[in-house]
């Protein structure tokens, strides 16, 4: 499937079990319920986007959400792209079409919280964050030990901003 022909849109109710299936083969993401995926694309529409393909199949989406103490922020929470995606760009424009769509809205810092040993996501936010001349900073914000027991990495929290007022990608 060719990258020009993939459509980046705002989720609907329809998206929640595709999803969730597409979740379940980006091993390792973590998945969630089917009804917490129905949330994303519902409750959460304005701060996600999803990427379709020119049958109609969800290959790519980013969930996100606007912190109750911190409205100015876009909080990423997930970015999933189909293997028949990936190498071509989809995750960085889907990322940089969010960050323009929430940015005319007053977002102005973006978060995530990436583990150490995940290269592709940290290249895929600072690759981000250069295209978008912003500057940004890193602290553990769960930690190994404290919060998973040890059975997962830390969390690094990397926020980044302000977005340019002209953020359109």
């Amino acid at each position: 499937m060719s990258f020009a022909t993939v459509k980046l849109r705002q989720p609907t109710d329809g998206d929640g079990h595709a999803l969730h299936q597409l979740v379940a083969r980006c091993q390792p993401l973590d998945t969630n319920s089917v009804y917490c995926n129905l949330l994303q694309c519902t409750d959460f529409a304005d701060t996600a986007i999803a990427a379709e393909n020119a049958d109609g199949n969800l290959v790519g989406f980013i969930s996100g959400y606007r912190p109750p103490a911190r409205q100015d922020t876009l909080f990423v929470w997930q970015v999933a792209v189909d293997s028949s995606m990936r190498g071509q760009g989809l995750a960085l424009r889907m990322l940089l079409a969010l960050t323009a769509r929430v940015a005319a809205q007053g977002v102005r810092f973006i978060e995530t919280t990436i583990s150490p040993d995940n290269a592709a996501s940290q290249a895929l936010f600072l690759k981000a964050f250069n295209q978008l001349g912003i500057s940004h900073s890193t602290s553990v914000l769960f930690s190994s030990q404290r919060h998973f027991a040890g059975l997962h990495e830390d969390e690094v929290l990397y926020r980044a901003g302000p977005l340019p007022l002209d953020s359109k990608q």
